[in-house]
């Protein structure tokens, strides 16, 4: 496979007859306008000017601006277009995507090198949480300080402004994201064509800037400017920010809209944007302070602010509806303890709020305006977690192309190498960002990798002690031939997470009541390594002696299970809910026992797993027909 095939199978997978068509495409291509392509749309309020900030020692000059513009154009194809649109986005398990659904498929295809992987698949998914709350920050903040251009004696009102709106972007996730892209998206459309319009403006300033298509500029810059050059290039990244959060929202919308709004709407105006831009500062060195603003006309500079500060409220959605959909991923995968999710639309279901993710990157959002108080301040610490993660999913598509995909190796090779060189040449560029406020992704990031690591080995340990205390189902089922155990009227669900042993509150219920229901269900949730699973493959059933059944459910990890709709399926044979009690066990852990994981991990445990949403509300029980049954276990 040829690399010009990515890009020819890109432009034309429109045309596919799989997947939405007509009007219901079009929907589809709006709203994702509105939440997918806000982050990278807003990338040119600071691209530019961020480039020739006097401390990067990047002179206004027509080889220095021709050469930055290479490096834009040339990124936002390399890394939009090739990787992302033309490459990444093939990866869809079962048309979900992001940095986990990644790790899945990766895991998958070579199960040998899983522990590398899943390690991977963590480090990028904790990284999109740090990033998450920096994007909105210095969205919001970089088009209110237009109101500095145009206004300079209101400039102290700034900060208040950008954080009443960030609180009211927040407010409004709980409506949906279906809610929020169609409200954002036709703001969206025209923010693209205003771009487009601006800098087609500019551009006949002086139109031998369009010679910056040629890579030989860029190189030149590079190796003339030397450290300087390097330092711009951590500036330059700014216009792909949003490229993991494109892949991240697939799920939302699916494919094929994701590729068509970017080749017939986004692409063409952020690069007629960036040119015009460009033309400007030939014309006009002077105006490197604020290139996006002084590239329109005085009669529209205000107009121009309210727009654009409409357009960074939508940038920022990219980054939060992703990381809903990233915490619900580790969720299912056993990584994040149980919170509360909500599903925002009955026809596209992965569209979901998260209200405690909300809240969390609301305030730690706000935070950061208050601390750095700028966009110029605030860039210094935007990249380094988007560019890491970057890597990362380079390695692991590495991986899918060549164990699941079947690419011959030395085309999967050679691709891989040139994305490397792209994303390390960035990376390494944005490292020198860390001491300047870079650490704070990189600290977000440490901390979500700490408390997810420690959710899922204590899970891992608990799992065990349970097992370690529980008697083989086989042998409670001999005992009550053997026992005098009533058999009382009724059906009894016990909820049970594994295959061998008998359910703590059935032994509890035969050994101090001695009494069981005379039809008992064993009721085990399998999460599979896949989003969704078909209905055919949703439930298998297995007879028991002593009228017990076992019913095994298997759901995606992108899916919420939901008992009672499981239970009335013709194919379980279980009576109406009304007639059915349902057990589930609440174990209670305890910090006490000193082997294993190190107490303060187990400290940490104990308190995500008692502060975790409750098994009935989760699996979505009537909470008037179930029993709970505690126990206290050591860790």
């Amino acid at each position: 496979m040829s690399i010009q095939s990515f890009f020819v199978s890109a432009v034309t997978s429109a045309s596919n007859p799989d997947g939405p068509r007509g009007r219901q495409l079009l929907k589809l291509s709006l709203t994702a306008l509105g939440v997918v392509y806000g982050d990278i749309g807003t990338s040119p309020l600071y691209a530019m000017r961020e480039c020739f900030r006097p401390d990067h020692g990047v002179a206004v000059s027509s080889a220095n601006v021709l050469g930055v513009l290479s490096l834009m154009f040339w990124a936002l194809v390399i890394i939009i277009a090739l990787k992302y649109q033309s490459y990444v986005l093939r990866a869809d398990n079962r048309g979900e995507g992001g940095v986990l659904s990644l790790m899945v498929l990766a895991m998958s295809s070579a199960p040998k090198r899983a522990a590398p992987i899943v390690m991977l698949g963590l480090i990028g998914a904790v990284l999109l949480y740090g990033d998450g709350m920096i994007t909105p920050a210095i969205s919001v903040l970089s088009a209110v300080e237009g109101i500095e251009i145009a206004t300079p004696a209101l400039s102290h009102y700034v900060v208040p402004i950008t954080i009443i709106i960030l609180v009211g972007l927040f407010w409004i996730q709980d409506r949906g994201t279906a809610v929020v892209g169609t409200l954002f998206g036709p703001v969206t459309l025209i923010w693209f064509v205003t771009l487009g319009v601006l800098g087609a403006y500019r551009l006949s300033d002086d139109l031998s800037v369009l010679a910056a298509v040629n890579p030989v500029h860029a190189w030149s810059f590079m190796i003339r400017e030397g450290w300087d050059a390097f330092l711009a290039l951590g500036a330059v990244f700014l216009v792909v920010t949003g490229g993991e959060a494109l892949y991240a929202d697939m799920g939302h919308f699916g494919r094929r809209p994701i590729r068509l709004t970017w080749y017939w709407v986004v692409m063409p105006g952020l690069l007629l944007n960036y040119f015009g831009q460009g033309a400007l500062l030939l014309s006009n060195p002077s105006a490197a302070e604020s290139p996006f603003y002084l590239m329109a006309p005085s009669w529209a500079l205000y107009p121009l602010i309210v727009l654009s500060t409409s357009a960074t409220i939508i940038a920022s959605q990219a980054l939060i509806s992703g990381s809903f959909s990233v915490t619900r991923q580790a969720m299912m995968l056993g990584f994040w303890p149980r919170v509360k999710v909500q599903h925002t639309s009955a026809d596209e279901i992965g569209q979901i709020y998260v209200p405690s993710i909300n809240w969390a990157l609301m305030f730690c959002t706000i935070a950061l305006v208050l601390g750095f108080r700028t966009s110029s301040a605030m860039a210094a610490a935007y990249g380094i977690a988007v560019t890491t993660t970057m890597l990362i999913t380079t390695l692991l598509a590495y991986v899918v192309a060549v164990d699941r995909w079947k690419w011959p190796k030395a085309w999967a090779v050679l691709l891989t190498l040139v994305l490397l060189a792209v994303d390390t040449a960035f990376f390494g560029a944005n490292v020198v960002k860390i001491p300047h406020g870079g650490w704070f992704p990189l600290l977000v990031a440490a901390a979500m990798f700490t408390l997810m690591t420690t959710w899922r080995t204590g899970r891992v340990r608990l799992g065990e002690r349970i097992m370690s205390q529980q008697v083989p189902i086989e042998d409670f089922l001999e005992l009550l031939r053997v026992e005098r155990i009533v058999r009382v009227p009724g059906t009894a669900v016990y909820m049970v997470s594994n295959l061998q042993g008998t359910p703590s509150p059935l032994m509890q219920n035969a050994f101090h009541h001695r009494a069981v229901h005379e039809n008992v269900v064993l009721l085990t949730v399998l999460i599979e390594d896949v989003p969704r699973v078909h209905e055919r493959d949703r439930v298998t059933v297995q007879e028991l002696p002593e009228g017990f059944v076992r019913v095994i459910a298997h759901y995606g990890f992108m899916e919420s299970p939901n008992v009672p709709a499981l239970l009335e399926r013709e194919d379980t044979p279980t009576p109406p809910l009304q007639y059915t009690t349902f057990f589930l066990g609440r174990e209670t852990v305890l910090a006490e026992n000193s082997e294993g994981m190190s107490r303060w991990r187990k400290v940490l445990f104990a308190f995500m797993s008692r502060n975790s949403q409750r098994a009935t509300a989760f699996f979505a029980v009537p909470p008037d027909r179930v029993v709970e049954v505690g126990s206290q276990i050591e860790l």
